[in-house]
Order: structure tokens, then C-alpha cells, then sequence
């Protein structure tokens, strides 16, 4: 495992020597941090195919970034069943295991840490994506509303209407939890510094956590304590394998994506909150609640801003939240104690220097959102850092293969 010498020498003195918390040290279970800026996870749709393997390129991306404090991968299916949208990367076959390798060889090269976040999309697939052309699985066969993102016969990306999924049978779940484990020391064997539980957005696990996609009837289902069974128990399962202090779990308190929602969300996460609190996780990293209001310039609402404050007082480890910040508001919850630790997506994405950026308040690039999936290194891997020009910093990439 990756060991972070480099940044705990950087970090003499600094742990609280900085007056803006956002550029204070942090320890993070075995970890020392050099600030608070994480990476969150950035589906990119660029897996080299046959077999969705991680391409070279994506280790240069990776390591282009390795400035976060930490990095939180791409989402990453762990089994074939798990998998949701044309051309992301896996961690249940040798080959994306060996490229994986690559990818946290380069971010370690470049003093980084990254984390690998564990993926099962359940009902957010499409038979065109499963083995066999099988359905999806979920907790119980209610369609979702929406489209797949597919590939087509012609080797393009296609939206089509999702399809009606399975329900899993109670005997299916121990098998599924055998698929994280799988993944877990998958992810360990490619020198991941640890773990992400994909507990969110509307994937598989939170189908089982919400009402609105649970209608289960056995001891997954039904009241709170057995929609957040199978999460608490892939936690367990997991937690010998890596230890719990390299191990993650993100949820979406509020979260609307993937036709998703909870008659009582107060109640349900506030006891996986809490539940969680016990194992002594690195972290319980949380989707802002008021991520839409934030993201279009208003202040959060007393509903979101109080289901911050509810996880924040039942989760008693280190808390990251993810979504709507710029500098100022991510400086705000953390000196309001609503966080530990700020996740950036979109502006990882254009900025691969974005935790420098924010300390010398330098522009931003702005992130083209035609180039998110799919493609090559066009706004991918040539965004220019505040020391390179766009052409220099995409000939790196190319040359160096970060073999």
C-alpha cells in the first residue's frame, strides 16, 4: 500500500497553521492530508474495449490530478451485472485489475492517494449491457424512468427506455455480497489505498435503502432496519479484507437521481448514519442535500440544511460532502463544522491543479460538457494546469504513457 512520506513532511506544522480550514492538514485514518480537497468520483465513459479495461490515458488523467487530497475514482462496476452505461471501467477481471495497477502506480508516482469506488448499477442498466442480454437485477421489478446509455451496432453511444429489471431472491444476495468482496481484493491487489462503497444516486444498494424502490417483503425489506441491511452487511463483509479504516461509503440523503426517493429520508439516513458510525470508517461521504439549490446560486433550504445537519450529528467520523461548493461555501461548512473534508466534481474535471487554483484564487477553467463521456484526451487530459499550456500538458500524456 501506498504510504504518503512525502505529505507528512509537508505537513509539519501544518495540520492547523493555515487560518482558511480548507487548506488545513487533515488526518484521514492511516493517511495525512495535505488540505481538504477531494476528487469526487467522475464517470468519463473512456474504458478501452473488449472488457472495459482502464486505458493509459486514464492513468495520465489520474495523475494529472493527483494534487486532491485524495482522489475517489470513477465508479466502477464490480461484477458484468453491475454494469450501467457503455464503456466504464470494471475491477472483476485480471486485465482491468493490471491496468488499474497503472493508474494508482502513476497517482502514487505523482505523491497521490486514490480510492477506488465499488459500483452495482442494479435496475440503471439495460439487457444490451448484461451478460447474456439477462435483465437487470433490483430489489424489487419497478421500472425506472429514464434511458440507458448503451453502445449500438455501429459502436456509438445510444439512449434507449430502461427495461422492467428482476427482483433478486433472497438466496441471490450472498452472492452478491461475494462480488464486493471480490472487487475489495480486487481493488487491493491494483495498490488502491482503499475502498468507496457506492451507496448512492439511485445504484443498486440505495434501490434497497429507499422506499420508493424497495418493496420487498423479507428481511430486506420493509421497515428502515431491513432496507439498510444489505448495505450494513456488504460493510462488514468488507471491513476484514482492507480494514475499516481504508474503507468509504457514499449516500445521497435527498438525492432525485435515477427516479429515486424515500417516504421518510430523515428517519432512514439518520439511522444508517448513525449504524455507520460504529464501524470506524476513513468516512461516510454524502451528496450535498442541497446540492440544486446550491449549484444555481441560492442558499440551501431548512430541509436540506437540516439533513446536513442531522447526518453530521449521527455520523460521528470523518464526513465528506460533495456537490454545489466554490471556495467560499466550501470554506463555510467547514468552518461551520457541516464537513471534514470538500469533494469537487465538475471542476476537477477542467482544473487538474483545482486545489492550487482555490488558494490563489486563480480562474478557473471552464469544463466543456460535450466531452464528459466518451472520446479521447479532448477534455479529458488536456486541460491546461496553471504551469502548462494546453498543447504541452496533452504531449505529456501522449509520450509518457505512464507505464
Amino acid at each position: 500500500m501506498f504510504t504518503a512520506s512525502t505529505r507528512s513532511r509537508a505537513l509539519n506544522g501544518a495540520l492547523n497553521g493555515n487560518a482558511n480550514p480548507l487548506f488545513q492538514g487533515y488526518r484521514l485514518g492511516p493517511f495525512i492530508l495535505p488540505h481538504r480537497v477531494v476528487m469526487a468520483p467522475l464517470t468519463r465513459s473512456r474504458a478501452r474495449q473488449p472488457g472495459n479495461v482502464p486505458s493509459q490515458l486514464a492513468a495520465c488523467y489520474y495523475a494529472q490530478r493527483a494534487s486532491a487530497a485524495l482522489i475517489i475514482s470513477e465508479a466502477t462496476q464490480i461484477s458484468m451485472q453491475g454494469q450501467g452505461y457503455a464503456w466504464t471501467p470494471g475491477i472483476h477481471s485480471r486485465e482491468q485489475v493490471e491496468a488499474w495497477r497503472q493508474v494508482t502506480t502513476a497517482v502514487h508516482k505523482a505523491d497521490g492517494l486514490i480510492f477506488n469506488q465499488l459500483w452495482h448499477v442494479g435496475r440503471i442498466s439495460h439487457p444490451a449491457l448484461q451478460p447474456d442480454n439477462m435483465l437487470p437485477v433490483a430489489p424489487s421489478a419497478i421500472t425506472p424512468a429514464g434511458k440507458a446509455f448503451i453502445e449500438n451496432e455501429l459502436g456509438e453511444g445510444q439512449l434507449v427506455p430502461f427495461v422492467r429489471p428482476r427482483a433478486l431472491t433472497l438466496e441471490e444476495i450472498p452472492y452478491l455480497i461475494r462480488q464486493y468482496e471480490r472487487a475489495a481484493r480486487n481493488a487491493e491487489a491494483a495498490e488502491f489505498d482503499g475502498i468507496e462503497i457506492h451507496a448512492a444516486n439511485g445504484y443498486l444498494i440505495d434501490q434497497f435503502i429507499e422506499s420508493s424502490t424497495n418493496c420487498r417483503s423479507d428481511a430486506y425489506g420493509g421497515t428502515i432496519q431491513n432496507r439498510a441491511r444489505l448495505l450494513l452487511e456488504i460493510t462488514e463483509a468488507l471491513i476484514p479484507i482492507l480494514g475499516a479504516d481504508r474503507i468509504g461509503v457514499r449516500l445521497s440523503p435527498l438525492g432525485k437521481m435515477n427516479d429515486i426517493s424515500d417516504d421518510a429520508p430523515e428517519s432512514t439516513f439518520g439511522y444508517l448514519a448513525e449504524q455507520l458510525s460504529g464501524y470506524g470508517l476513513a468516512y461516510l461521504h454524502v451528496v450535498n442535500p442541497a446540492l440544486e439549490q446550491m449549484q444555481n446560486g441560492q442558499n440551501p433550504d431548512p430541509v436540506a440544511l437540516g439533513m446536513a445537519r442531522l447526518i453530521r450529528t449521527k455520523y460521528q467520523g470523518t464526513l465528506i460532502v460533495a456537490g454545489g461548493f466554490d471556495a467560499d461555501s466550501a470554506t463555510q461548512w467547514l468552518h461551520d463544522g457541516l464537513a471534514d473534508l470538500i469533494a469537487f466534481g465538475r471542476k476537477f474535471i477542467a482544473n487538474p491543479d483545482l486545489p492550487e487554483r482555490l488558494r490563489v484564487d486563480a480562474p478557473l477553467n471552464v469544463d466543456d460538457p460535450t466531452t464528459y463521456y466518451g472520446g479521447g484526451e479532448k477534455g479529458y487530459t488536456d486541460y491546461p494546469s496553471l504551469q502548462q499550456d494546453r498543447g504541452d500538458k496533452a504531449k505529456a500524456c501522449v509520450d509518457q504513457r505512464w507505464r
